[in-house]
């Protein structure tokens, strides 16, 4: 690699011009990179969602989710489909392989199920693929002083939304909460009939009345001219007024006005508003955008007399948060590098040549990340804060080696190029082995990938301009800044000689020492609890109320306002969201579930007050008896414990129901679950008119009935320039069975009472119905302590299976138990990180193979890695924190750092063959690259100190873990490498060190 120093010394200008350029450039990528919270990933799963108001959960099932599973078991790359039915709402999650187009399956879903024929009472199906880039960059309220009226929120979609819109880079702004009104008709049975006016007629009320029709066209006053006929009706009176039979119009027979939907609820801070979410173009800025939308709220307000709008969160405050959070953390880390050199060195312009590596590194990573299309997010940040103490090492070599020579020979050029030749090899190979670890990130699957490989080329690009700088600019500015520099003297330890030469006596000890910790440290981390990130940083709090679903609707909205009554008056919470019931806004989102749930979702003024929160809220559960009321911390990417799932499937529904409770009350007690819940707690009770065929029709007694239960709808009008829907209001409200079996229905017999025809039958159903491709099955959920999910796995595979000691459940052979959720995700990730981790390894010893051109050194240099393994398990048994995502991460990089350092000594070792004998190569060798390999790593260490106190944000995978593990593997693998990889070398020489030994002992003789 020489090449490169000899060029920059004959290009000196250039090399300086170019310096500056990457400054240049590396400071406008940072300004003009698109800052968000994370990269893009997709979500693996399409998800389809009908709904239709009234509909019991076996007539949704039967009519609705059957036809669906069945279409869609065809589509590509499909896993897995499972569906949940409910009271008035099927949906149907699609599970894909890793790796499946999600645009093109979306399309497909799309496609298949526009040949889907379903009843006519439910709405269209709503399919949506969820993707990172869908997180809101902010969300917007929008209020008026006259309250959500229909005027307010037509204004709202013509002004204020387009208004929001027009901002540069703003993709998309959806406006939730703006529950259309409707034309209320309720009949009067009595004057119905008084006035002689059936059912019949009230439905064709509108028929061939609002409506404009083409008859064609004609030549009038000599011009060619259309005809057309227009029926309007745009005005409540004019509805009023309508005749339903002769000389009788609608108002004599029924009250008429305008009405909002009572079954759900949507307030904003304890007023009715419209929420807005606000998405951003995939290349644009969102902390640019937040800007832009704070500045467009105000004018909005001050505009709009009675409009009031304000963000209620913006994900572009958490980036900029973690941007100011990682850079001081790049800060401190570089601060505690150049400590460590200048101590070492104790040189100021030395230490200057070494750090000036980290911001060219630095703006050269800005600059390659813009051109890659990778955004500036956690992820990308994370690398930064993880490389920055590596940044340095490569300088660190070149201008240690180059001090080194300084102390022997008189300065020049010459002795510069010299200097940074001979580490030029090892500096190159061991930065490429660092490199290489990370080349193998294509093999993990899923969204893992999509969060990994920012990270990785961030911390690839680091580390190559890093590199580069070691091999160009430090020599030339060490040529022109140490010229005339007295450096302070430094010869190698002798204790240390004399201690290696003790060791590669005494080769057994050192090896089996070496083998008894190793071994400890791999039968220690099979014993160790396995967890999983805690990357929720509590941005908000989410409060539920989940009443079963015969509660009328009135009765959970009340103590919805009630819990919210009660959020609004504590301090810590900056705003507030109060929600009950299904729509279609959050159904875009795949968020669907009981009509009879109210959520109340809090966002915090300061995250570090949410848990005093969360108990004060907690105090309140015995105010809502009736209710199962739950609270947890959340952010944008979710909330709660990890959960594990177990499914129970089979054909029998009573043999499943019996065989999950039986499953739910064996685990329940297992130390660390937190709660056990079924899918199948609820239950309610279903009336079935069973029609006699011989009395009356099926279809005809279910068509009266319907109508007169529910709200029909009749067509639409214009009222006050907006599109209004005209529904008969439900003419019967029974209260009990006997109401039931009274209700009068027209047969052939005349007008009778419905027992007459059919017989009333009770039961008690499931309120949902749950499937698994296609088959029914019951999931028991166990929401468990983060920290011991392996541990509570484990226990709750051997309370249900068994082993070969103990006996587990007793299980019928009619249900089949899968155990999946966090356990299966956390299995599944493991499994990719060490199938990363071996092949890593591999081409680490290919580079090495090429670098060395022998077998035997790179096999003595893998030697390191075991040693780091002692290190890295040994700092999670102190800190007592459980293995993670995060700490293989942390392991993977080890696989690259550690290496650096035997490559480093072996390489010098190699140079000192060619005049020494192995065993005093090895001796001078240890000695002499001592320095720099302590300072290379005390350097690193130091520079993830800052991560040592960061715990895991939302979506991160740089945290206090991985900063663990790293410093740990790379302290004690620096220790043990000085001894122990000379050991290992000298045993694979051993016959020819033996034979040089002897050699040179019996010549020393001779000469004596």
């Amino acid at each position: 690699m020489s090449w490169f120093t000899k060029w920059a010394f004959r290009n000196k200008a250039a090399v300086s011009i170019m310096s500056i350029l990457i400054l240049v450039m590396g400071v406008i990528s940072y300004f003009t990179l698109p800052m968000e919270f994370l990269p893009s990933a997709d979500n693996p799963q399409v998800t389809v969602i009908v709904m239709g108001q009234g509909t019991d959960s076996k007539t949704m099932e039967n009519e609705v989710t059957i036809p669906i599973e069945e279409t869609v078991a065809g589509v590509k790359g499909k896993k897995n489909i499972f569906s949940t039915t409910g009271d008035g709402f099927s949906k149907i999650d699609i599970f894909y392989e890793s790796g499946t187009n999600m645009k093109e399956a979306k399309q497909e879903v799309q496609e298949v199920l526009g040949a889907v024929s379903l009843p006519q009472n439910v709405s269209k199906p709503i399919i949506s693929q969820l993707n990172t880039s869908m997180i809101p960059i902010a969300e917007i309220a929008v209020t008026f002083d006259e309250g959500l009226t229909p005027e307010n929120v037509e204004f709202a979609k013509k002004h204020v939304v387009p208004f929001l819109k027009d901002i540069k880079g703003v993709s998309n702004v959806q406006a939730f909460g703006a529950a259309n009104s409707y034309l209320s008709v309720k009949l009067d049975n009595s004057k119905m009939a008084k006035k002689q006016v059936s059912i019949q007629n009230v439905m064709t009320l509108l028929q061939g009345k609002n409506m404009a029709v083409a008859i064609g066209e004609k030549t009038i006053d000599g011009k060619s001219s259309n005809i057309q006929v227009v029926g309007t009706i745009d005005t409540l009176d004019k509805v009023k007024n309508l005749q339903v039979a002769p000389n009788v119009p609608i108002k004599d027979i029924a009250t008429i006005e305008v009405k909002k939907p009572e079954d759900s609820l949507n307030r904003i801070n304890g007023e009715d508003g419209l929420y807005l979410i606000v998405q951003k173009e995939s290349n644009a800025n969102a902390v640019a955008i937040s800007k832009k939308l704070k500045e467009a709220t105000k004018e909005i307000t001050k505009k709009y007399d009675n409009t009031e709008a304000s963000i209620l969160i913006a994900t572009a405050d958490m980036v900029e948060t973690s941007v100011k959070a990682m850079m001081k953390e790049v800060l401190l880390g570089a601060l505690f590098a150049t400590i460590v050199i200048m101590l070492f060195l104790r040189n100021i312009r030395s230490t200057f040549i070494t750090i000036v590596s980290i911001p060219l590194s630095l703006a050269f990573t800005l600059f390659l990340l813009s051109r890659s299309g990778v955004t500036l997010n956690i992820l990308t940040l994370g690398g930064v804060a993880v490389a920055v103490g590596r940044l340095v090492d490569d300088s660190i070599v070149v201008i240690e080696n180059i001090f080194r020579k300084m102390q022997k020979e008189s300065f020049s050029i010459s002795m510069v190029i010299e200097a940074t030749k001979e580490v030029g090899s090892a500096i190159t190979a061991s930065t490429l082995t660092t490199v290489a670890v990370f080349l193998p990130i294509g093999l993990v699957s899923g969204s893992l990938q999509s969060f990994i490989l920012p990270f990785a080329l961030t911390v690839t690009y680091s580390l190559l301009a890093s590199l580069l700088v070691a091999l160009t600019v430090v020599p030339l500015m060490s040529a022109g800044l140490l010229k005339n520099t007295k450096l302070p003297k430094h010869s190698p330890s002798k204790k240390f000689t004399k201690f290696l030469t003790w060791s590669l006596n005494h080769k057994w000890v050192v090896l089996v020492l070496s083998f008894v910790l190793f071994a400890g440290s791999i039968g220690t981390y099979f014993i160790m609890p396995k967890g999983v990130a805690d990357s929720s940083s509590s941005e908000f709090v989410q409060m539920s109320l989940n009443y079963p679903n015969n509660t009328p609707i009135e009765k959970v909205k009340e103590e919805a306002l009630k819990l919210e009554e009660f959020v609004s008056k504590q301090d810590e919470v900056k705003n507030f969201v109060t929600q009950v019931g299904n729509n279609a806004d959050s159904a875009q989102y795949g968020n669907i579930g009981s009509p009879t749930t109210a959520m109340v979702n809090a966002i915090m003024k300061n995250k570090e007050e949410t848990e005093d929160f969360i108990n004060r809220i907690e105090s309140q559960k015995d105010k809502y008896p009736d209710a199962e009321f739950t609270v947890t911390g959340a952010s944008l990417m979710g909330g709660g414990s990890p959960q594990i799932t177990i499914d129970v499937l089979g054909d029998d529904l009573k043999l499943l129901e019996e065989t999950a409770l039986n499953i739910k009350n064996e685990i329940k007690d297992i130390t660390g679950i937190e709660s056990v819940e079924t899918n199948q707690d609820e239950k309610k009770t279903v009336y079935s008119l069973n029609v006699d065929p011989t009395k009356a029709q099926t279809d005809q007694i279910a068509q009266q009935i319907s109508v007169m239960f529910n709200k029909i709808p009749i067509g639409t009008v214009t009222i006050d320039e907006q599109k209004t829907n005209v529904l008969i209001e439900p003419m019967i409200n029974p209260k009990t069975p006997e109401d039931l079996e009274n209700i009068l229905v027209m047969t052939s017999e005349g007008m009778t009472p419905v027992s007459k025809v059919a017989t009333l039958q009770a039961e008690e159903r499931s309120t949902s119905q749950f499937h698994k491709d296609g088959e029914p099955y019951i999931r028991v959920v166990a929401s468990v302590d983060s920290k011991k999910l392996s541990e509570i796995s484990k226990e709750i595979n051997l309370t249900i299976f068994g082993n070969k000691q103990e006996k587990g459940m007793k299980l019928s052979d009619d249900v089949d138990v899968i155990m999946g959720g966090a356990s299966a995700q956390q299995a599944s990730d493991f499994t990719d990180l060490f199938m990363i981790m071996l092949i890593s390894v591999g081409i680490v010893f290919l580079i090495m193979v090429i670098t060395f051109k022998t077998v035997r050194a790179p096999i003595a240099i893998l030697f390191s890695l075991p040693l780091a393994a002692i290190g890295a398990i040994l700092g999670l048994l102190i800190s007592r924190i459980p293995v993670n995502i995060t700490s293989l991460l942390g392991a993977l990089m080890l696989i690259g750092v550690v290496v650096t350092n035997a490559i480093v000594l072996l390489d010098r070792v190699k140079q000192n063959e060619e005049k020494m004998i192995i065993r005093e190569a090895l001796v001078e060798a240890a000695a002499t690259r001592m320095r720099p390999i302590l300072m290379t790593a005390v350097a690193t260490i130091c520079a993830m100190i800052p991560l040592l106190f960061k715990k895991a944000e939302t979506g991160s995978l740089v945290s206090q873990n991985l900063a663990i593990v790293v410093i740990g593997g790379l302290s004690v693998a620096t220790l043990l490498t000085l001894v122990v990889i000379p050991v290992v070398y000298e045993l694979f020489h051993f016959k020819k060190s033996k034979k040089q030994r002897l050699k040179k002992s019996q010549s020393s003789e001779v000469s004596f």
